[in-house]
């Protein structure tokens, strides 16, 4: 149910942040167009903090963050509940390399400074080939372990509360790079995914290290268990 200030907060929200983003992501395509590269993912970290910013002070939507993501090489998998934890990623991660649907490295521009900025293309029907072609560039675009890699698992935005199983592909990813997990649960759902959003905390919680080199099945259910920890409860059947 839409309350009396969710109409008027969210309004000010899409005016501020949509317009705001107008002049930095024209800067960062002139910055990639004039070749630097340090100051085009600065526009980048700064559109992502502006949102971030107006969310915070516009929606009144708090950010908690519980546990802490490892230093070194890592594979963070992420629960997708709305564009929240999408534009904040960058945000979030230190300078990660996102796996990201292959259409959007397609729109014009747009595809153009996601490729720059480390984003690496999941084709939706994958085979050996494609896979490896991904495990490349992300391997290229993470500089062997520097920047972190971060994916959602489920492969597109879920409702809250929903607990789909995990796209074959992460498997496949997790087996060819070799890599340990943390996997980030997030509630975003109920306060952003909507058109009037609401005030209220958003929770990132980071699991613990989930070793590489598993059986499938064990990091699958392991990654797929943290990814769910902010899910509400299931009732218990009645004796």
């Amino acid at each position: 149910m839409t309350r009396l200030f969710d109409i008027p907060r969210s309004l000010a929200f899409y005016a501020a942040f949509y317009g705001g983003s107008v002049p930095i992501v024209l800067a960062s395509v002139v910055l990639l167009l004039l070749g630097s590269e340090r100051r085009f993912r600065s526009a980048v970290h700064a559109w992502s903090g502006w949102h971030r910013l107006c969310a915070r002070w516009l929606l009144g939507q708090q950010v908690r963050i519980e546990g802490a993501l490892p230093e070194g090489p890592v594979l963070v998998a992420v629960k997708h509940e709305s564009f929240f934890e999408a534009i904040d990623l960058p945000t979030l991660l230190p300078l990660p390399v996102v796996f990201a649907k292959a259409e959007l490295l397609r729109i014009p521009l747009w595809g153009l400074a996601g490729g720059r900025y480390g984003l690496v293309a999941v084709e939706r029907e994958q085979g050996a080939k494609a896979l490896r072609r991904m495990i490349g560039a992300a391997r290229e675009r993470s500089g062997n372990g520097a920047r972190p890699l971060a994916i959602f698992p489920e492969g597109t935005r879920v409702p809250h509360g929903t607990a789909p199983e995990l796209k074959s592909g992460f498997a496949g990813l997790y087996k060819l790079l070799d890599l340990p997990v943390v996997a980030v649960a997030v509630d975003s759902g109920p306060l952003y995914h909507r058109l009037w959003k609401r005030p209220g905390t958003i929770t990132y919680r980071f699991s613990e290290v989930i070793p590489n080199g598993l059986p499938r099945h064990e990091a699958e259910e392991r990654v797929h268990g943290a990814m769910n920890a902010l899910n509400p409860p299931i009732p218990a059947e009645p004796a």
